[in-house]
């Protein structure tokens, strides 16, 4: 049997952040815990490309127009998306979610979902530094160990 290493090394990646303004409180907490880590892991500033966008449905295309742009070679996408009184919530999370999920099964890069979707603001702010973590960090831990595996994982041509 083998088993493929894990490995959250840098190899040079230029990694691109699409961020939602939506909820903007929680989604910069995200966005900073992801370029710290990042640059925790050796990615260098000049390596990182943030795009910001209105909200969690403007994900997808902004993450598909970075992917295609050959200006990266991984993607995290971060959103926050919050409960209220109407079937938004639903809509929003699941469009939004079905998007990212079909560009990082299919477009050219990998894509992590850090879309935070939450009952309310207390369950965000838990989720973006507080007592369960930073999901932006955790995506871009996740986003390296992917750009990884795919590089085990992609025939070398032979001269």
């Amino acid at each position: 049997m083998t088993i493929l290493a894990t490995s959250r090394q840098n190899a040079g990646y230029r990694i691109g952040i699409v961020t939602a303004q939506f909820n903007q409180v929680i989604t910069q907490k995200l966005e900073t815990g992801a370029v710290t880590t990042l640059q925790e892991f050796g990615v260098t500033p000049t390596d990182i490309l943030v795009a910001h966008v209105p909200g969690s449905l403007e994900l997808t295309r902004a993450a598909r127009l970075m992917a295609t742009s050959g200006r990266v070679d991984g993607i995290i996408a971060l959103g926050t998306v919050i409960r209220g009184e109407t079937s938004h919530y639903d809509y929003v999370c699941a469009e939004t979610a079905r998007g990212l999920a079909d560009l990082s099964a299919t477009g050219p890069v990998p894509v992590m979902f850090g879309v935070l979707t939450t009952d309310d603001l207390n369950q965000a702010l838990n989720r973006a530094g507080g007592k369960a973590g930073n999901k932006g960090s955790d995506c871009a831990e996740g986003v390296l160990t992917m750009l990884n595996l795919q590089m085990q994982l992609t025939p070398t041509t032979q001269d």
